[in-house]
């Protein structure tokens, strides 16, 4: 597995794995009707940056971004979001990206990392969050309008990087 910076060649593979994810409206708030140009905006432009995960023979099979969670004052806590390609499920790169993320935000200055609305109902990211130490610092109740069960809680993860 190599996790690496995005690549603008990347993109249709990138597309197609999140587009997926948003389209069944489980795990992540953006609009299961998001466009490709908002999926990029979001996915791609906004991030301070986007990684790629390959597998041995390049095929791609997740990404993620990392960002400030806040501007100015807040900007030293970083936020990131992760999406594995269905058919890479289970194989260790949600860890392997968490991991890779928590260095690249000690590279750029982070101190702290922040997930601020982690869906309640995807117990294996809860679970493999806090197993890689992240606290729950907060729950917001009925917060995620999940697209099968209806409003569920979210939870805010945080971990300080130092």
């Amino acid at each position: 597995m190599n996790i690496r910076p995005y690549e603008g060649k990347d993109w249709p593979r990138i597309w197609e794995i999140i587009g997926e994810v948003f389209r069944q409206g489980e795990t992540y708030a953006y609009s299961p009707d998001i466009t490709e140009e908002e999926a990029h905006h979001a996915w791609i432009e906004y991030p301070a940056q986007t990684f790629t995960v390959e597998d041995d023979q390049g095929a791609i099979l997740g990404t993620y971004y990392i960002k400030p969670n806040q501007p100015g004052l807040g900007a030293h806590v970083c936020n990131c979001g992760y999406i594995t390609a269905p058919e890479a499920r289970g194989k260790g790169l949600a860890r392997a990206m968490c991991e890779h993320s928590q260095d690249q935000a000690r590279k750029m200055g982070f101190k702290a990392m922040q997930y601020n609305l982690v869906v309640s109902t995807n117990t294996v990211a809860v679970d493999l969050w806090k197993k890689l130490g992240f606290e729950e610092i907060g729950v917001l109740p009925k917060a995620f309008n999940h697209k099968k069960l209806g409003f569920v809680d979210a939870l805010i993860l945080y971990k300080l990087l130092d």
